[in-house]
């Protein structure tokens, strides 16, 4: 018989309202950044995969619309410069 080993995990420790504001910004730019990859992919796209797509599409504009609200909600004001600032930044961390 298989027997599992359940880990105990240490506490979370909360994090600061800045550095939620900061992911939910970092989680808006790479849900673009999919819904951008996911258009390309959509316009080459044949057979079944027209319909994966189109869902990817679909999926992350509902993300986009959710997290902007939550965005809305907390009142930040996200520039040009500074969704750039931070791409650059979701993009180095994520090699």
């Amino acid at each position: 018989m298989i027997y599992e080993t359940y880990i105990k995990e240490s506490k979370i420790i909360d994090k600061t309202d800045e550095e939620k504001s900061l992911d939910l910004v970092k989680s808006l730019i790479k849900t673009k950044m999919d819904l951008e990859l996911a258009t390309k992919n959509f316009e080459f796209a044949d057979g079944e995969l027209v319909d994966y797509y189109a869902y990817q599409i679909k999926a992350n504009q509902a993300k986009i619309n959710y997290l902007l609200k939550k965005i809305k909600r907390r009142g930040l004001i996200i520039d040009n410069i500074q969704e750039r600032d931070i791409r650059n930044l979701t993009k180095q961390e994520a090699m």
